[in-house]
């Protein structure tokens, strides 16, 4: 098959979004197929390069040569509603490329929806996020709480306090156009965990979906060499986060629970800073910045377990599969897709979200009964192998061949009806 994926950021632009199309590119061209990679310029970077045997397509859009739309210079998001320059910089690449299958990531399928009916490819959407239904993508209401669902009147209010009154009313009002146009075009959608699908609404509608995980490739418990940022940590056997240090991660949860643990190890933090990260940490903490991701998994290897609090409903944390392809075992929230990831009592430990009393207890627990955690940890490994890559990327293989089957023997899918494996938080 030719397929194209698009992503709005791919590296150099690193984060788990990023990660994942990567890793996707690269598996499905060692099964044989041709790859290439539509993105968003970045500053730096050519046009055009080959990335192992999958060919990056950097292009430019409107909205990107604004800059003082973007908080983050660095991260010139595509908008949710087609750019002009954008649509036409894919109309060009679909010519060159003639792929079978476009397989999109989030927002940026908005620019590839004036062409779908222009040609013959098929058109899948990965939903990594809450983007196909709420304008700042994590549905969270005011930052504070899980939504309920879209309605105007709380949307452009919550919204404008992320975004300002201006961006927030053609984000909104331009997502739920290109949510509404996606609904009846997209030709199948993947949801990467069953919380993604529920509060996105595919399970109530009659658009056709799969919930299929993100995943970590084959090797991923391979170390390479070690990087110099290991020497800083302490000894093995600390409790590890990893992640952006903001309270939607529960980093402020983290710290209470951990201050109230009685013979703790160091708590060890690598992630962003970012603007309500906490300025002071209690003893005993030790905090980095973003490291490299080679580095991060020694550092799993090396502690003891991990936690991953978030308050917020995560829609497929990565970060839970590298621990368990690492041996290691987390305490999680019951939230969002994590439920889908960690099997309570038997891989990790799940407590509700916000409830610092209830996270310590977790943590104190398998501090204090190594065998249990030994358990876990085991069992975990056994399991993280639904996870990689040679698992994952054949349900996505047969996504694509469903969707180009001819409409004489069912191209036309129903809604989702099992998605016949393990989904993912």
């Amino acid at each position: 098959m030719r397929i194209l994926l698009l992503s709005q950021f791919y590296p150099p632009v690193i984060g788990g979004e990023e990660r994942h199309v990567r890793n996707l590119g690269a598996a499905l061209a060692q099964r044989g197929h041709r790859v290439s990679v539509g993105t968003l310029m970045h500053p730096g970077s050519p046009d055009t390069e080959l990335d192992g045997a999958v060919r990056v397509h950097r292009l430019r859009g409107a909205l990107q040569r604004l800059s003082g739309l973007h908080t983050d210079s660095e991260r010139r998001h595509a908008p949710p509603f087609p750019d002009p320059e954008l649509v036409l910089a894919l109309k060009r690449l679909v010519a060159k490329e003639r792929p079978d299958i476009v397989h999109a990531h989030n927002w940026i399928y908005a620019s590839f929806l004036p062409l779908k009916a222009l040609g013959g490819a098929r058109l899948v959407v990965t939903l990594h996020d809450y983007g196909l239904i709420c304008a700042k993508k994590n549905f969270m209401h005011l930052g504070t709480h899980l939504c309920s669902g879209p309605a105007l009147a709380k949307c452009l209010p919550c919204a404008a306090g992320h975004y300002g009154a201006v961006k927030a009313t053609a984000t909104t009002f331009g997502n739920w156009a290109s949510s509404f146009a996606a609904r009846r075009m997209v030709d199948r959608f993947i949801a990467v965990s069953r919380a993604v699908a529920r509060h996105s609404g595919l399970s109530r509608g009659g658009a056709p979906y799969e919930v299929i995980p993100n995943f970590v490739p084959d090797d991923v418990g391979v170390l390479g060499p070690e990087d110099p940022c290991l020497r800083e940590l302490p000894g093995d056997g600390f409790i590890l986060f990893v992640g952006d240090m903001m309270r939607l991660k529960g980093i402020d949860v983290l710290l209470k629970a951990y201050a109230g643990l009685e013979r703790a190890p160091p708590l060890v933090l690598i992630g962003r800073r970012v603007a309500d990260t906490p300025t002071e940490f209690p003893p005993n903490v030790r905090v980095f910045s973003t490291w490299p991701h080679s580095a991060i998994m020694h550092a799993w290897r090396r502690s003891l377990f991990g936690v991953l609090p978030s308050v917020g409903p995560e829609a497929c944390a990565t970060v839970i599969m590298e621990a368990m392809a690492s041996g290691k075992t987390v305490v999680a929230t019951d939230v969002g897709g994590m439920p889908d990831l960690v099997d309570h009592g038997e891989t990790g430990l799940l407590v509700p979200p916000g409830d610092a009393p209830a996270l310590a207890d977790a943590m104190q627990t398998l501090l204090e009964d190594r065998a249990w955690l030994a358990r876990l940890e085991a069992t975990s490994l056994a399991r993280v192998g639904r996870l990689k890559a040679g698992a994952v990327v054949t349900r996505i293989e047969q996504v694509y061949r469903d969707v180009l089957r001819p409409a004489a023997k069912g191209a036309a899918v129903p809604a989702h009806q099992g998605s016949g494996g393990p989904s993912c938080g």
